[in-house]
Protein backbone atom coordinates (compact mmCIF):
# COMPACT_ATOMS: atom_id res chain seq x y z
CA UNK A 1 0.00 0.00 0.00
CA UNK A 2 1.81 2.87 -1.09
CA UNK A 3 2.01 5.98 2.02
CA UNK A 4 0.39 9.20 1.44
CA UNK A 5 1.60 11.82 3.12
CA UNK A 6 2.16 15.49 1.92
CA UNK A 7 5.51 17.45 2.26
CA UNK A 8 5.85 19.67 5.36
CA UNK A 9 9.62 20.46 4.50
CA UNK A 10 9.67 23.24 2.40
CA UNK A 11 13.73 23.34 2.34
CA UNK A 12 13.68 20.09 0.91
CA UNK A 13 14.92 20.63 -2.79
CA UNK A 14 13.02 17.19 -3.78
CA UNK A 15 9.62 18.84 -2.42
CA UNK A 16 10.13 21.88 -3.89
CA UNK A 17 10.44 19.91 -7.33
CA UNK A 18 7.50 17.51 -6.40
CA UNK A 19 5.49 20.62 -5.97
CA UNK A 20 6.48 22.15 -9.15
CA UNK A 21 5.99 19.25 -11.45
CA UNK A 22 2.37 18.68 -10.45
CA UNK A 23 1.53 22.01 -10.48
CA UNK A 24 3.01 21.76 -14.21
CA UNK A 25 1.61 18.38 -14.57
CA UNK A 26 -1.73 19.77 -14.42
CA UNK A 27 -1.40 22.18 -16.14
CA UNK A 28 -0.33 20.45 -19.52
CA UNK A 29 -1.66 17.13 -19.07
CA UNK A 30 -5.03 17.44 -16.53
CA UNK A 31 -6.22 14.43 -15.09
CA UNK A 32 -3.40 12.27 -16.66
CA UNK A 33 -0.01 10.54 -14.84
CA UNK A 34 2.75 12.49 -13.86
CA UNK A 35 5.95 11.49 -16.24
CA UNK A 36 9.14 12.42 -15.37
CA UNK A 37 12.01 11.06 -17.20
CA UNK A 38 15.87 9.58 -17.61
CA UNK A 39 17.48 8.77 -20.71
CA UNK A 40 20.65 5.86 -20.10
CA UNK A 41 22.99 4.69 -22.99
CA UNK A 42 24.15 1.04 -22.30
CA UNK A 43 27.56 2.10 -24.46
CA UNK A 44 29.20 0.76 -21.80
CA UNK A 45 29.40 0.01 -17.84
CA UNK A 46 26.69 2.57 -16.34
CA UNK A 47 28.31 4.50 -13.65
CA UNK A 48 27.74 6.25 -10.60
CA UNK A 49 27.15 9.68 -12.90
CA UNK A 50 24.35 8.51 -15.00
CA UNK A 51 22.87 7.35 -11.93
CA UNK A 52 22.17 10.61 -10.95
CA UNK A 53 20.10 10.87 -14.23
CA UNK A 54 17.81 7.88 -12.94
CA UNK A 55 17.66 9.04 -8.79
CA UNK A 56 16.81 12.71 -9.54
CA UNK A 57 13.48 12.16 -11.23
CA UNK A 58 13.43 8.94 -8.97
CA UNK A 59 13.23 11.23 -6.09
CA UNK A 60 10.75 13.30 -7.16
CA UNK A 61 8.43 10.90 -8.52
CA UNK A 62 8.60 8.63 -4.90
CA UNK A 63 7.78 12.11 -3.27
CA UNK A 64 4.62 12.66 -5.92
CA UNK A 65 3.71 8.76 -5.12
CA UNK A 66 3.72 9.45 -1.76
CA UNK A 67 1.53 12.22 -1.98
CA UNK A 68 -1.00 9.83 -3.89
CA UNK A 69 -1.05 10.57 -7.82
CA UNK A 70 0.29 8.29 -10.19
CA UNK A 71 3.47 9.00 -11.48
CA UNK A 72 5.51 7.36 -14.82
CA UNK A 73 9.39 6.98 -14.33
CA UNK A 74 10.38 6.54 -17.82
CA UNK A 75 13.75 5.26 -18.40
CA UNK A 76 14.67 5.40 -22.11
CA UNK A 77 17.38 3.36 -23.17
CA UNK A 78 19.46 4.74 -25.52
CA UNK A 79 20.37 1.42 -27.14
CA UNK A 80 19.76 2.28 -31.10
CA UNK A 81 22.70 4.77 -30.38
CA UNK A 82 25.84 3.49 -32.87
CA UNK A 83 28.56 1.93 -31.21
CA UNK A 84 31.10 4.80 -30.75
CA UNK A 85 34.53 2.75 -29.46
CA UNK A 86 36.07 0.11 -27.98
CA UNK A 87 35.61 0.63 -24.10
CA UNK A 88 39.06 -0.17 -22.68
CA UNK A 89 39.74 -2.38 -19.11
CA UNK A 90 36.15 -4.67 -20.11
CA UNK A 91 36.78 -8.54 -19.47
CA UNK A 92 35.86 -10.47 -22.73
CA UNK A 93 36.62 -7.61 -25.26
CA UNK A 94 39.00 -6.63 -27.70
CA UNK A 95 40.07 -4.68 -30.51
CA UNK A 96 38.65 -6.81 -33.06
CA UNK A 97 35.39 -5.21 -31.27
CA UNK A 98 36.56 -2.38 -33.50
CA UNK A 99 34.70 -3.67 -36.31
CA UNK A 100 30.93 -2.93 -35.62
CA UNK A 101 31.76 1.25 -34.77
CA UNK A 102 28.70 2.68 -36.22
CA UNK A 103 26.33 -0.49 -35.69
CA UNK A 104 23.51 0.25 -33.50
CA UNK A 105 24.61 -0.92 -29.77
CA UNK A 106 21.88 -4.08 -30.38
CA UNK A 107 23.59 -5.49 -33.32
CA UNK A 108 27.39 -5.27 -31.50
CA UNK A 109 28.08 -8.59 -29.81
CA UNK A 110 28.46 -8.90 -25.86
CA UNK A 111 31.48 -9.10 -24.53
CA UNK A 112 32.75 -12.82 -24.59
CA UNK A 113 31.69 -15.18 -22.00
CA UNK A 114 28.11 -12.88 -21.83
CA UNK A 115 24.90 -14.51 -21.51
CA UNK A 116 23.09 -11.60 -22.97
CA UNK A 117 22.22 -11.44 -26.91
CA UNK A 118 23.77 -8.24 -27.41
CA UNK A 119 26.19 -4.94 -26.04
CA UNK A 120 22.97 -2.73 -24.51
CA UNK A 121 21.48 -5.82 -23.21
CA UNK A 122 24.69 -6.99 -21.48
CA UNK A 123 25.49 -3.18 -19.74
CA UNK A 124 21.79 -2.60 -19.19
CA UNK A 125 21.18 -6.18 -16.89
CA UNK A 126 23.81 -4.36 -14.02
CA UNK A 127 21.89 -1.45 -13.88
CA UNK A 128 18.46 -2.63 -14.29
CA UNK A 129 19.52 -5.29 -11.14
CA UNK A 130 21.35 -2.36 -9.16
CA UNK A 131 17.60 0.02 -9.40
CA UNK A 132 15.85 -2.89 -8.16
CA UNK A 133 17.93 -3.15 -4.81
CA UNK A 134 17.78 0.43 -4.51
CA UNK A 135 14.20 0.48 -4.88
CA UNK A 136 13.76 2.87 -7.79
CA UNK A 137 10.23 1.93 -9.66
CA UNK A 138 10.52 2.90 -13.54
CA UNK A 139 9.46 1.60 -17.13
CA UNK A 140 12.35 0.87 -19.37
CA UNK A 141 11.89 1.85 -23.44
CA UNK A 142 14.52 0.09 -25.62
CA UNK A 143 14.80 2.87 -28.20
CA UNK A 144 15.35 -0.07 -31.02
CA UNK A 145 12.51 -1.56 -30.33
CA UNK A 146 10.29 1.82 -30.71
CA UNK A 147 12.72 2.87 -33.82
CA UNK A 148 12.52 -0.87 -35.61
CA UNK A 149 9.16 -1.35 -34.77
CA UNK A 150 7.95 1.73 -36.56
CA UNK A 151 6.56 3.70 -33.12
CA UNK A 152 7.67 6.94 -34.02
CA UNK A 153 7.35 6.96 -38.26
CA UNK A 154 4.96 10.35 -37.78
CA UNK A 155 7.51 11.90 -35.75
CA UNK A 156 10.46 11.23 -37.93
CA UNK A 157 8.45 12.08 -41.02
CA UNK A 158 7.01 15.32 -39.02
CA UNK A 159 10.47 16.34 -38.63
CA UNK A 160 12.24 15.60 -41.80
CA UNK A 161 8.90 17.64 -43.40
CA UNK A 162 10.25 20.14 -41.14
CA UNK A 163 13.83 20.04 -41.59
CA UNK A 164 14.32 23.49 -42.64
CA UNK A 165 12.92 24.97 -39.45
CA UNK A 166 14.73 23.05 -37.48
CA UNK A 167 17.93 23.46 -39.62
CA UNK A 168 17.53 27.02 -38.79
CA UNK A 169 17.22 26.65 -35.13
CA UNK A 170 20.11 24.66 -35.08
CA UNK A 171 22.20 27.45 -37.18
CA UNK A 172 21.53 29.67 -34.45
CA UNK A 173 24.17 28.00 -32.87
CA UNK A 174 26.51 26.44 -35.22
CA UNK A 175 29.01 29.41 -35.15
CA UNK A 176 28.84 29.97 -31.19
CA UNK A 177 32.48 28.70 -29.46
CA UNK A 178 31.59 26.65 -26.49
CA UNK A 179 32.12 28.34 -23.07
CA UNK A 180 35.90 28.12 -21.82
CA UNK A 181 37.10 24.87 -20.00
CA UNK A 182 34.20 22.78 -21.27
CA UNK A 183 36.68 19.82 -21.57
CA UNK A 184 36.15 20.06 -17.54
CA UNK A 185 32.60 18.93 -17.41
CA UNK A 186 31.16 15.95 -17.78
CA UNK A 187 30.19 14.97 -20.72
CA UNK A 188 27.10 13.24 -22.02
CA UNK A 189 26.95 10.22 -24.39
CA UNK A 190 25.25 11.78 -26.82
CA UNK A 191 26.65 14.89 -26.71
CA UNK A 192 30.12 12.48 -27.94
CA UNK A 193 28.29 11.04 -30.79
CA UNK A 194 28.81 14.07 -32.86
CA UNK A 195 32.49 14.28 -31.93
CA UNK A 196 33.98 11.14 -32.68
CA UNK A 197 34.70 8.81 -35.58
CA UNK A 198 34.34 9.09 -39.12
CA UNK A 199 30.16 10.32 -39.68
CA UNK A 200 29.41 10.90 -35.80
CA UNK A 201 29.38 14.24 -36.79
CA UNK A 202 25.86 13.82 -38.30
CA UNK A 203 24.21 12.36 -35.03
CA UNK A 204 24.56 15.41 -33.46
CA UNK A 205 22.45 17.95 -35.36
CA UNK A 206 22.49 16.48 -38.99
CA UNK A 207 24.45 19.31 -40.13
CA UNK A 208 26.98 16.77 -42.05
CA UNK A 209 27.30 14.01 -43.84
CA UNK A 210 24.16 15.41 -45.76
CA UNK A 211 24.80 15.39 -49.00
CA UNK A 212 23.15 17.09 -51.99
CA UNK A 213 19.93 17.01 -50.12
CA UNK A 214 21.17 19.72 -46.96
CA UNK A 215 20.73 19.35 -44.12
CA UNK A 216 18.49 16.01 -43.06
CA UNK A 217 17.58 15.34 -39.52
CA UNK A 218 17.72 11.45 -40.11
CA UNK A 219 20.45 8.81 -40.14
CA UNK A 220 19.58 5.61 -41.58
CA UNK A 221 21.62 2.43 -40.58
CA UNK A 222 23.17 0.58 -43.49
CA UNK A 223 21.17 -2.22 -45.04
CA UNK A 224 24.18 -4.02 -45.75
CA UNK A 225 27.01 -3.31 -42.84
CA UNK A 226 24.60 -2.16 -40.10
CA UNK A 227 26.95 0.85 -39.98
CA UNK A 228 25.63 4.67 -39.41
CA UNK A 229 28.27 6.13 -41.84
CA UNK A 230 25.70 6.94 -44.38
CA UNK A 231 24.90 10.01 -46.27
CA UNK A 232 21.75 10.90 -47.78
CA UNK A 233 21.33 12.01 -51.42
CA UNK A 234 18.19 12.04 -52.39
CA UNK A 235 14.79 12.84 -50.29
CA UNK A 236 11.30 13.54 -52.27
CA UNK A 237 8.77 14.76 -49.90
CA UNK A 238 5.86 13.50 -51.77
CA UNK A 239 7.19 10.00 -51.97
CA UNK A 240 9.15 10.02 -49.14
CA UNK A 241 11.58 8.28 -51.18
CA UNK A 242 15.23 8.28 -49.46
CA UNK A 243 18.32 7.27 -51.29
CA UNK A 244 21.71 7.26 -49.45
CA UNK A 245 24.97 5.71 -49.91
CA UNK A 246 27.51 3.88 -47.49
CA UNK A 247 31.11 5.24 -47.15
CA UNK A 248 31.76 1.89 -45.07
CA UNK A 249 31.35 -0.44 -47.61
CA UNK A 250 29.79 1.17 -50.34
CA UNK A 251 26.38 0.10 -50.24
CA UNK A 252 23.93 2.21 -51.83
CA UNK A 253 19.84 1.76 -51.65
CA UNK A 254 16.32 3.87 -52.11
CA UNK A 255 13.77 3.08 -49.85
CA UNK A 256 10.24 4.53 -48.90
CA UNK A 257 10.83 6.74 -45.23
CA UNK A 258 7.24 6.25 -44.83
CA UNK A 259 7.84 2.43 -44.51
CA UNK A 260 11.68 2.33 -43.39
CA UNK A 261 12.21 1.75 -39.59
CA UNK A 262 16.25 1.01 -39.98
CA UNK A 263 17.51 4.06 -38.82
CA UNK A 264 16.74 7.17 -36.20
CA UNK A 265 16.06 11.22 -35.86
CA UNK A 266 19.96 12.57 -34.88
CA UNK A 267 20.42 13.51 -31.14
CA UNK A 268 19.15 17.38 -31.11
CA UNK A 269 16.10 16.27 -32.45
CA UNK A 270 15.53 12.83 -31.45
CA UNK A 271 15.22 13.94 -27.88
CA UNK A 272 12.97 16.77 -28.00
CA UNK A 273 10.76 14.72 -30.30
CA UNK A 274 10.27 12.18 -27.10
CA UNK A 275 9.47 15.30 -24.38
CA UNK A 276 6.37 15.70 -26.79
CA UNK A 277 5.92 12.03 -27.62
CA UNK A 278 5.90 10.94 -23.96
CA UNK A 279 4.37 14.29 -22.40
CA UNK A 280 7.59 14.39 -19.76
CA UNK A 281 6.69 17.10 -17.78
CA UNK A 282 10.52 16.73 -15.64
CA UNK A 283 13.71 15.72 -16.64
CA UNK A 284 17.39 16.35 -15.38
CA UNK A 285 19.97 17.23 -17.90
CA UNK A 286 23.96 16.98 -16.98
CA UNK A 287 25.87 19.92 -16.54
CA UNK A 288 27.28 19.88 -20.05
CA UNK A 289 24.11 21.03 -21.44
CA UNK A 290 24.18 24.38 -19.91
CA UNK A 291 26.69 25.17 -23.12
CA UNK A 292 25.39 27.32 -25.70
CA UNK A 293 24.02 25.01 -28.43
CA UNK A 294 23.63 21.80 -26.49
CA UNK A 295 21.14 19.64 -26.66
CA UNK A 296 19.10 20.55 -23.33
CA UNK A 297 19.14 23.82 -24.71
CA UNK A 298 18.20 23.52 -28.42
CA UNK A 299 15.79 20.47 -27.64
CA UNK A 300 13.95 23.37 -25.62
CA UNK A 301 13.30 25.05 -28.95
CA UNK A 302 13.15 21.84 -31.21
CA UNK A 303 10.36 20.74 -29.00
CA UNK A 304 8.03 23.07 -30.53
CA UNK A 305 7.68 21.88 -33.94
CA UNK A 306 6.31 18.39 -32.36
CA UNK A 307 3.83 19.96 -30.84
CA UNK A 308 5.23 19.79 -27.39
CA UNK A 309 7.18 21.57 -24.11
CA UNK A 310 10.17 21.77 -22.96
CA UNK A 311 10.36 19.40 -19.50
CA UNK A 312 10.89 20.75 -16.05
CA UNK A 313 14.76 20.08 -15.48
CA UNK A 314 17.91 21.19 -13.06
CA UNK A 315 21.58 20.32 -14.60
CA UNK A 316 23.03 18.29 -12.36
CA UNK A 317 26.48 18.70 -11.09
CA UNK A 318 29.38 15.94 -11.77
CA UNK A 319 29.32 12.51 -9.49
CA UNK A 320 33.23 12.19 -8.37
CA UNK A 321 34.78 8.68 -7.09
CA UNK A 322 37.47 9.20 -4.31
CA UNK A 323 40.85 9.33 -6.14
CA UNK A 324 39.65 8.90 -9.52
CA UNK A 325 38.94 11.02 -12.61
CA UNK A 326 36.13 11.76 -14.37
CA UNK A 327 33.80 9.07 -15.36
CA UNK A 328 32.84 8.08 -19.47
CA UNK A 329 30.75 4.94 -19.20
CA UNK A 330 32.46 4.59 -22.94
CA UNK A 331 35.40 3.94 -21.14
CA UNK A 332 36.05 0.76 -18.68
CA UNK A 333 37.21 0.62 -14.98
CA UNK A 334 34.80 2.83 -13.80
CA UNK A 335 32.73 2.11 -10.62
CA UNK A 336 29.08 1.51 -11.16
CA UNK A 337 25.93 1.42 -8.95
CA UNK A 338 26.81 -2.75 -8.21
CA UNK A 339 30.23 -1.70 -7.34
CA UNK A 340 28.85 0.68 -4.82
CA UNK A 341 26.21 -1.77 -3.78
CA UNK A 342 28.56 -4.59 -2.82
CA UNK A 343 30.35 -2.08 -0.49
CA UNK A 344 27.32 -0.19 0.62
CA UNK A 345 23.83 -0.60 1.68
CA UNK A 346 21.04 0.61 -0.68
CA UNK A 347 20.10 2.77 2.13
CA UNK A 348 23.88 4.53 2.17
CA UNK A 349 23.67 5.10 -1.52
CA UNK A 350 20.02 6.82 -1.77
CA UNK A 351 20.85 8.88 1.04
CA UNK A 352 24.53 10.22 -1.04
CA UNK A 353 22.00 11.52 -4.15
CA UNK A 354 19.12 12.58 -1.89
CA UNK A 355 21.03 15.11 0.23
CA UNK A 356 22.75 16.98 -2.10
CA UNK A 357 20.48 19.16 -4.57
CA UNK A 358 21.50 18.35 -7.90
CA UNK A 359 23.30 21.23 -8.48
CA UNK A 360 25.46 20.09 -5.70
CA UNK A 361 28.72 17.94 -6.97
CA UNK A 362 29.49 15.26 -4.38
CA UNK A 363 32.03 12.21 -3.98
CA UNK A 364 31.41 8.57 -3.20
CA UNK A 365 34.13 7.25 -1.62
CA UNK A 366 35.84 3.52 -2.30
CA UNK A 367 38.62 4.20 0.01
CA UNK A 368 38.57 4.78 3.95
CA UNK A 369 36.23 7.47 3.69
CA UNK A 370 33.23 5.29 3.21
CA UNK A 371 34.06 4.33 7.19
CA UNK A 372 33.30 8.25 8.50
CA UNK A 373 30.39 8.35 5.90
CA UNK A 374 28.52 5.37 7.79
CA UNK A 375 29.86 7.18 11.02
CA UNK A 376 27.67 10.26 9.45
CA UNK A 377 25.13 8.22 8.27
CA UNK A 378 24.40 6.13 11.70
CA UNK A 379 24.86 9.26 13.63
CA UNK A 380 22.12 10.59 11.59
CA UNK A 381 19.82 7.68 11.65
CA UNK A 382 19.99 8.01 15.52
CA UNK A 383 18.87 11.68 15.54
CA UNK A 384 15.71 10.76 13.20
CA UNK A 385 15.02 7.85 16.18
CA UNK A 386 15.53 10.18 19.30
CA UNK A 387 13.58 13.14 16.84
CA UNK A 388 17.11 15.42 17.03
CA UNK A 389 17.72 15.62 13.78
CA UNK A 390 16.95 19.46 11.65
CA UNK A 391 14.10 19.03 9.40
CA UNK A 392 16.21 19.08 5.87
CA UNK A 393 17.98 15.77 7.35
CA UNK A 394 14.84 13.83 8.41
CA UNK A 395 13.72 14.45 4.84
CA UNK A 396 16.96 13.34 3.13
CA UNK A 397 17.06 10.34 5.71
CA UNK A 398 13.28 9.58 5.17
CA UNK A 399 14.00 9.38 1.06
CA UNK A 400 16.97 7.12 1.81
CA UNK A 401 15.58 4.21 4.07
CA UNK A 402 12.23 4.07 2.15
CA UNK A 403 10.29 4.55 -1.07
CA UNK A 404 6.17 5.21 -1.72
CA UNK A 405 5.75 1.43 -1.50
CA UNK A 406 7.85 0.85 1.91
CA UNK A 407 10.58 0.46 3.68
CA UNK A 408 13.84 -0.97 1.78
CA UNK A 409 15.57 -4.44 3.83
CA UNK A 410 17.76 -3.21 6.64
CA UNK A 411 20.38 -4.56 8.72
CA UNK A 412 18.63 -5.50 11.73
CA UNK A 413 21.89 -4.93 14.17
CA UNK A 414 23.52 -1.41 12.51
CA UNK A 415 26.87 -2.37 14.09
CA UNK A 416 29.63 0.03 12.68
CA UNK A 417 30.84 -0.51 9.69
CA UNK A 418 34.37 0.41 10.80
CA UNK A 419 34.00 -2.16 13.46
CA UNK A 420 32.33 -5.11 11.33
CA UNK A 421 35.33 -4.32 8.64
CA UNK A 422 38.11 -4.22 10.93
CA UNK A 423 36.00 -7.96 12.36
CA UNK A 424 36.28 -8.83 8.85
CA UNK A 425 39.92 -8.22 7.89
CA UNK A 426 41.62 -9.44 11.19
CA UNK A 427 39.09 -12.76 10.87
CA UNK A 428 40.07 -13.24 6.95
CA UNK A 429 36.80 -14.95 6.07
CA UNK A 430 36.27 -17.31 9.22
CA UNK A 431 32.70 -16.72 9.86
CA UNK A 432 32.58 -17.93 13.46
CA UNK A 433 35.57 -16.31 14.49
CA UNK A 434 33.87 -13.24 13.44
CA UNK A 435 30.58 -13.97 15.55
CA UNK A 436 33.04 -14.56 18.25
CA UNK A 437 34.21 -11.16 18.39
CA UNK A 438 31.24 -9.48 17.76
CA UNK A 439 28.91 -11.32 20.56
CA UNK A 440 31.73 -9.50 22.63
CA UNK A 441 31.09 -6.07 21.78
CA UNK A 442 27.98 -6.01 23.69
CA UNK A 443 28.09 -8.61 26.46
CA UNK A 444 24.65 -7.25 27.86
CA UNK A 445 23.09 -7.79 24.34
CA UNK A 446 25.39 -9.96 22.46
CA UNK A 447 25.05 -10.80 18.96
CA UNK A 448 23.51 -14.71 18.48
CA UNK A 449 24.13 -15.14 14.87
CA UNK A 450 26.01 -13.10 12.20
CA UNK A 451 22.76 -12.85 9.79
CA UNK A 452 21.92 -10.27 12.02
CA UNK A 453 24.60 -7.98 11.63
CA UNK A 454 23.44 -8.72 7.77
CA UNK A 455 23.99 -7.46 4.93
CA UNK A 456 26.43 -4.38 5.99
CA UNK A 457 28.77 -6.99 7.54
CA UNK A 458 29.15 -8.65 3.83
CA UNK A 459 29.36 -5.30 2.42
CA UNK A 460 32.28 -4.06 5.34
CA UNK A 461 33.89 -7.96 4.23
CA UNK A 462 34.00 -6.94 0.67
CA UNK A 463 35.37 -3.92 0.81
CA UNK A 464 38.38 -5.07 3.08
CA UNK A 465 38.60 -7.65 0.42
CA UNK A 466 38.44 -5.96 -2.58
CA UNK A 467 39.18 -1.96 -1.84
CA UNK A 468 41.82 -2.17 1.05
CA UNK A 469 45.92 -2.84 -0.25
CA UNK A 470 47.10 -6.30 1.03
CA UNK A 471 50.01 -4.17 2.30
CA UNK A 472 47.08 -2.44 4.52
CA UNK A 473 45.53 -5.13 5.65
CA UNK A 474 46.17 -6.27 9.28
CA UNK A 475 48.15 -9.48 10.09
CA UNK A 476 48.27 -10.37 13.89
CA UNK A 477 51.66 -11.81 15.29
CA UNK A 478 52.31 -15.49 15.62
CA UNK A 479 54.88 -15.43 18.08
CA UNK A 480 56.04 -11.88 20.70
CA UNK A 481 58.24 -9.44 19.44
CA UNK A 482 60.67 -10.95 22.31
CA UNK A 483 63.28 -8.36 21.23
CA UNK A 484 61.05 -4.91 21.76
CA UNK A 485 59.97 -6.43 24.50
CA UNK A 486 63.41 -6.84 26.34
CA UNK A 487 63.88 -3.40 24.77
CA UNK A 488 60.82 -1.30 26.78
CA UNK A 489 61.68 1.07 29.63
CA UNK A 490 59.77 1.09 32.84
CA UNK A 491 57.26 3.26 31.75
CA UNK A 492 56.18 1.59 28.85
CA UNK A 493 56.32 -2.09 30.84
CA UNK A 494 54.11 -0.25 33.41
CA UNK A 495 51.05 0.77 30.69
CA UNK A 496 51.16 -3.30 29.17
CA UNK A 497 51.00 -4.10 33.10
CA UNK A 498 47.79 -1.61 33.77
CA UNK A 499 46.08 -2.80 30.58
CA UNK A 500 46.44 -6.02 30.98
CA UNK A 501 45.46 -5.87 34.63
CA UNK A 502 42.46 -4.56 33.30
CA UNK A 503 41.15 -6.52 30.42
CA UNK A 504 39.24 -9.26 32.26
CA UNK A 505 36.85 -7.12 33.80
CA UNK A 506 36.53 -4.43 30.59
CA UNK A 507 36.38 -7.16 28.08
CA UNK A 508 33.88 -5.47 25.45
CA UNK A 509 33.75 -2.63 23.17
CA UNK A 510 33.26 0.19 25.42
CA UNK A 511 34.95 -1.43 28.38
CA UNK A 512 38.17 -1.63 26.40
CA UNK A 513 37.98 1.86 24.57
CA UNK A 514 37.90 3.38 28.22
CA UNK A 515 40.72 1.14 29.34
CA UNK A 516 43.17 1.90 26.20
CA UNK A 517 42.28 5.37 26.28
CA UNK A 518 42.35 5.52 30.57
CA UNK A 519 45.88 3.78 30.72
CA UNK A 520 48.43 7.09 29.84
CA UNK A 521 45.72 9.33 32.17
CA UNK A 522 46.21 6.67 35.06
CA UNK A 523 50.26 6.97 34.20
CA UNK A 524 50.16 10.77 34.39
CA UNK A 525 48.29 10.43 37.70
CA UNK A 526 44.70 11.48 36.44
CA UNK A 527 41.38 9.46 36.63
CA UNK A 528 41.10 6.99 33.84
CA UNK A 529 37.42 8.75 33.01
CA UNK A 530 38.71 12.43 33.17
CA UNK A 531 37.97 13.77 29.91
CA UNK A 532 39.88 15.67 27.47
CA UNK A 533 38.97 19.38 29.13
CA UNK A 534 40.83 18.46 32.53
CA UNK A 535 43.66 17.12 30.62
CA UNK A 536 47.51 18.50 29.40
CA UNK A 537 47.86 18.31 25.99
CA UNK A 538 50.86 15.89 26.90
CA UNK A 539 47.97 13.13 27.50
CA UNK A 540 47.32 13.08 23.91
CA UNK A 541 50.53 12.73 23.17
CA UNK A 542 51.12 9.53 25.57
CA UNK A 543 48.11 8.20 24.41
CA UNK A 544 49.53 7.85 20.86
CA UNK A 545 53.06 6.68 21.89
CA UNK A 546 50.79 3.34 24.15
CA UNK A 547 48.71 3.16 20.87
CA UNK A 548 51.69 2.76 18.56
CA UNK A 549 53.68 0.44 21.45
CA UNK A 550 50.19 -1.72 20.93
CA UNK A 551 50.47 -1.99 17.19
CA UNK A 552 53.38 -3.40 17.02
CA UNK A 553 53.04 -5.80 19.68
CA UNK A 554 50.54 -6.82 18.10
CA UNK A 555 50.60 -6.39 14.16
CA UNK A 556 54.15 -5.24 13.76
CA UNK A 557 53.18 -1.61 12.12
CA UNK A 558 52.68 2.06 13.46
CA UNK A 559 49.24 1.92 12.52
CA UNK A 560 45.67 -0.80 12.45
CA UNK A 561 42.38 -1.52 12.97
CA UNK A 562 40.65 0.56 16.30
CA UNK A 563 42.13 -0.99 19.24
CA UNK A 564 39.74 -1.83 21.21
CA UNK A 565 38.15 -4.33 17.88
CA UNK A 566 41.97 -5.54 17.35
CA UNK A 567 42.17 -6.71 21.15
CA UNK A 568 38.47 -8.20 20.49
CA UNK A 569 39.80 -9.81 17.96
CA UNK A 570 42.99 -11.32 19.19
CA UNK A 571 41.18 -12.55 21.53
CA UNK A 572 42.44 -12.23 25.72
CA UNK A 573 44.92 -15.26 26.04
CA UNK A 574 47.11 -14.43 22.74
CA UNK A 575 46.42 -10.67 23.71
CA UNK A 576 48.49 -11.45 27.17
CA UNK A 577 51.00 -13.48 25.41
CA UNK A 578 51.57 -11.24 22.56
CA UNK A 579 52.36 -8.32 25.35
CA UNK A 580 54.37 -10.91 27.30
CA UNK A 581 52.75 -11.84 29.97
Amino acid sequence: MPIVAQSTETTDWVSRFADEVIEESERRAPGKPVVVASGLSPSGPIHLGNLREVMTPHLVADEIRRRGHQVRHLISWDDYDRYRKVPEGIDGVDKSWAEHIGKPLTSVPAPAGSSYPNWAEHFKAAMVASLGELGVEFDGISQTAQYTAGVYRDQVLHAVAHRAEIDAILDQYRTKKAPAKQSQKPVDEAELEAAEGSGAASEDDGSSGAGSVGYFPYKPYCGNCEKDLTTVTAYDDDSTELTYSCTACGFSETVRLNEFNRGKLVWKVDWPMRWAYEGVIFEPSGVDHSSPGSSFQVGGQIVGIFGGEQPIGPMYAFVGITGMAKMSSSRGGVPTPADALKIMEPQLLRWLYARRRPNQSFKIAFDQEIQRLYDEWDKLDAKVADGSALPADVAAHSRAVRTAEGELPRTARALPYRTLASVADITAGHEDQALRILSELDPADPLTALDEARPRYDKAEAWINTYVPADQRTVVREQPDAELLKSLDEASQQSLRLLLDGLAENWSLDGLTHLVYGVPKVQAGFPADATPKDLPPEIKTAQRTFFALLYHLLVGRDTGPRLPTLLLAVGQERVRGLLGE
